[in-house]
């Protein structure tokens, strides 16, 4: 029933109630929702060309992006946005779980309501079963990471993580996340994901990408000096240049001489300065603004390397890993505020020049990871790659427990549901039994992304799972055969398809609940312009 009621003549009320008005019109959109980014799951998952209101191209099969870049609009497929961003910030991977998940119950629900269920009935049924999924969650454990120090231990979940974006690289590149993880872990508790940069360059390949121990900026150093080893480092957020006076003064110059000796207080005050940074035993000077002719000039007469970073990010980052105090004014920097670095030297990678603080030592407070590609698009999608390589580490160092992937959890979860659906003796138990049908979307998914006939593999992983086999998953190399998901090291995080079914199932109930869409609208014609020299009086 849609009622239109003329509040004032300035706004109009729009009420969508009922079943088919106001339910089925939301599930309908984040069923949409979740199509879109279904055919993205996995490692064989489709990409996507995003071309978001900046005209930005964006290919990718990250969901994460994907929903960022699309700003949904319609409010319940936002809901199921704002569940898969939770995930986001949780775990930092698993979106597009929480997507597929979600967009299956209400799927699966709006069945159960044609068929004649009540609304709270449904909602009832998937709260049950998923009290029930996060008490058999922990029994299907495969292994837990203990020691985060052990490059081999943690291997499996980064690679896993990593294999959904780029598949044939996941080895290499897990490699490069985990490296650039151990150096910056100092204890397990404050693992810090900006503590692993990105320094994307073009040119070159994939495999060409490196860690550094340290940092590195896509930039020149402003003067002759291009390298520094056993660095001693002065940082500066100010401009390294003579201040300027707070009031004009005007000068009146008689003669030549006056001329010549004008600037020469000032030059005298800067190479004071500079030659008192350098007796301080400085070599390197990193500033946060622009840098003087006259500065320069006493820089290179001295023999001190230069870099000017235009960040404020980049110059806290660069304090942190080289132990330095940024100073705000042109100041003789005493010891304790000086950083140290290895090295500092410029770099050509490609046709790319790079200024490098590199460390000699294993642990530092910052590593860099350089990605190399053929095409900005490339790096960006591998740049996603290793911020879920990331977070899988981040998420590890909370909690260890890992259990196997490829679907496996999902279909030992469902057809451990199935049961508890068929002992219930109320209406509810069709909701539970849709509900472990619902998990069944996740291997669903990765067959058919892989191209394979998803019902002849669904009744396979039944029939493995029926004779005890909890860790068979889908073979997206092989249609004929199930995988054993924890002998093939494809494992995922406990903790990440714990809160990724919790944020699904609040999420789709959340929009079940919903009963009435009131939209206010402006009515009548157009405003009337403002006149901005509109005098009361």
């Amino acid at each position: 029933m849609r009622h239109r009621s003329l509040v004032s003549t300035r706004k109009e009320l729009w009420h969508f109630s009922g079943l088919e008005e106001a339910i089925f019109r939301n599930i309908g959109a984040c069923k949409e929702l979740a199509k879109t980014t279904r055919s993205a799951y996995g490692p064989h998952g489709q990409n996507k060309m995003v071309i978001n209101h900046l005209e930005k191209l964006f290919v990718t099969n990250d969901a994460a992006t994907i929903l960022r870049e699309l700003e949904v609009e319609h409010p319940a497929a936002k809901m199921l946005v704002m569940a898969a961003q939770q995930q986001e910030q949780e775990c930092g991977d698993g979106t597009n779980f929480v997507l597929v998940f979600g967009g299956t119950l209400l799927e699966s629900a709006e069945e159960l309501l044609r068929m004649g269920l009540s609304v709270t009935e449904v909602i009832e049924g998937y709260e049950l079963a998923n009290k029930k999924a996060q008490e058999i969650l922990p029994t299907l454990v495969v292994g837990e990471v203990k020691n985060m120090r052990s490059k081999e231990e943690v291997k499996s979940s980064v690679r896993t993580s990593v294999m959904s974006k780029q598949y044939g690289n996941e080895d290499f590149l897990a490699d490069l996340i985990i490296n650039a993880c151990v150096s910056v872990l100092t204890s397990k508790i404050s693992f810090n994901v900006d503590n692993v940069r990105v320094c994307k360059i073009l040119g070159s390949g994939v495999l060409q990408s490196e860690v550094v121990q340290g940092m590195v900026f896509k930039r020149q150093v402003e003067g002759d000096v291009t390298k520094v080893n056993k660095a001693k480092i002065a940082i500066f957020s100010c401009p390294l240049d003579a201040m300027q006076t707070e009031t004009k003064g005007t000068v009146l110059i008689k003669n030549a001489e006056e001329l010549m000796s004008f600037s020469k207080g000032e030059e005298n005050l800067m190479e004071q300065y500079i030659k008192g940074i350098v007796d301080a035993g400085v070599n390197v000077i990193v500033t946060g603004g622009k840098v003087g002719d006259l500065a320069q000039h006493y820089c290179n007469k001295y023999k001190v390397l230069v870099v000017r970073l235009t960040s404020k990010w980049d110059l806290r980052r660069l304090c942190k890993a080289v132990g330095a105090t940024a100073l705000p004014k042109i100041t003789t920097p005493r010891t304790e505020e000086c950083g140290h670095c290895d090295n500092v030297y410029v770099d050509e990678i490609g046709e790319t020049s790079v200024v490098v603080f590199k460390q000699d030592k294993d642990e530092n407070p910052i590593t860099t990871i350089i990605i190399r590609g053929s095409s900005e698009n490339i790096m960006d999608d591998i740049e996603r790659a290793v911020d879920d390589g990331v977070n899988t580490f981040k998420a590890l160092t909370k909690d260890g427990r890992l259990i196997p992937g490829a679907g496996a959890t999902e279909i030992e979860l469902a057809k451990q549901i199935t049961s508890l659906g068929e002992s219930l003796p109320g209406l509810e138990q069709y909701a539970v039994k849709k509900f472990a049908e619902s998990l069944e979307s996740v291997p669903r998914a990765l067959a058919e992304n892989a191209g394979m006939k998803a019902t002849d593999i669904l009744s396979r992983l039944y029939a493995a799972h029926q004779e005890g086999k909890q860790t068979s998953g889908v073979d997206i190399e092989d249609a004929s055969s199930v995988m054993d998901a924890k002998e093939c090291n494809i494992v995922d995080l406990f903790v990440s398809k714990s809160w990724g079914m919790k944020f699904a199932t609040t999420a789709a109930c959340t929009v079940l609940r919903v009963d009435q869409i009131i939209m206010a609208k402006p009515a009548g014609g157009p405003k009337a312009k403002e006149n901005k020299d509109w005098d009361e009086d």
